[in-house]
């Protein structure tokens, strides 16, 4: 698919400065620019590359002037870092604007589907499921019986959604997430086996949800596991049965919350930390990577380590931990001293 300089600048509100006939057909960096694609220029620190680039297009700001020849078609804008951002949202929205169903694919007579959908090769829709407009699902995709997927979603290759899930508006879920699987309930019998306690619950995600790649979402025991509104998960993390996590809360990759926790809203938690189960985590909690938390913690605090203190504790801390080999020399040229002096 190719675009003129002219059509970009429309779409951006910009200025073209060059030929405006220009055509270009993907995006590339400024210092590898090839023929035919599209760069910009935000950082100073860049400029230079404009002059050798052998891109096609560069969105650059109205402010810019420059000090010698160019051989690139330029299109002037407000911000050229925003702008660019906006074609990006718009490149993916053309890309990815796909309609129709494509086969082989599995779809109950019982599903309810709005209008402009994609349904992806092998993908499986079960009974009385619910799928809004304008959603596209990719192939290998399962959709278990009597979940709802809301308008505008976007589910990726080999999405697993397991039965009585219910997703909101505008969430978009990345390849071979598994959303509503039993959460790691077991309880040893008499003869010390251990029995899986039925996992009869289920799973909401609600609007304007992002989950990246290969993440898990258990369902509740009893009630619900909740993902609000506008919170946004990395690839790989772990959330457990009963979970809450409230609205806007960012999460970092390979993290893992464990059952019944709670967490706030606007939280942001590093990667790769641990949270116990059956605690609380206020609004506004920020968590450093690689923490372990083992205790409720208020609003908006910000915790490091393992088991996790203040972050300005541990900051000064680690300046001690970084010097114990020189104290502990020191001790011990104390402590020939002293004994030299009593022999």
């Amino acid at each position: 698919m190719k675009f003129t300089a002219e059509q970009i600048a429309t779409i951006l509100d910009g200025e073209v400065e060059g030929n405006p006939n220009e055509e270009v057909f993907k995006l590339s960096k400024i210092e590898e620019g090839e023929k035919g694609s599209l760069t910009f220029l935000s950082n100073p620190k860049y400029q230079p590359y404009l002059y050798t680039t052998n891109a096609s297009i560069a969105i650059v700001n109205k402010t810019f002037v420059p000090e010698k020849q160019l051989h690139i078609t330029l299109i002037k804008v407000e911000n050229a870092y925003k702008s660019f951002s906006k074609l990006l949202d718009f490149y993916n929205e053309v890309k990815n604007n796909k309609i129709g169903r494509e086969v082989p694919h599995f779809i109950s007579e019982t599903v309810l589907i709005g209008k402009n959908e994609y349904i992806g090769a092998f993908t499986y829709i079960g009974e009385n499921v619910t799928i809004g407009e304008n959603v596209k699902i990719y192939p290998n995709c399962f959709i278990g019986d009597n979940s709802k997927i809301g308008d505008n979603c976007v589910l990726f290759s080999g999405v697993k959604i397991y039965s009585e899930t219910l997703i909101g508006k505008n969430c978009k879920i990345h390849s071979n997430c598994t959303i509503g699987s039993d959460g790691f309930g077991f309880a040893p019998n008499a003869e010390g086996f251990y029995v899986a306690v039925p996992q009869t619950g289920n799973v909401i995600i609600e609007d304007y949800v992002d989950i990246g790649a290969g993440a898990t979402i258990d369902r509740a025991t009893l009630g619900s596991t909740i993902i609000r509104q506008g919170v946004k998960l990395d690839n790989q993390i772990q959330i457990a049965h009963n979970v809450e996590i409230g609205k806007n809360t960012v999460i970092a990759a390979q993290t893992g919350i464990a059952g019944s926790t709670k967490i706030g809203e606007n939280c942001m938690i590093g990667g790769q930390v641990g949270v116990v189960g059956h605690i609380t985590i206020g609004n506004g909690v920020k968590i450093q990577a690689q923490s372990g938390i083992s205790k409720s913690l208020k609003d908006n605090e910000i915790v490091q380590g393992t088991p996790a203190f203040g972050y300005g504790d541990f900051n000064k801390s680690y300046v001690h931990f970084r010097n114990l080999p020189k104290l502990v020399s020191k001790i011990n040229n104390i402590e020939k001293g002293l004994n030299t002096q009593n022999n």
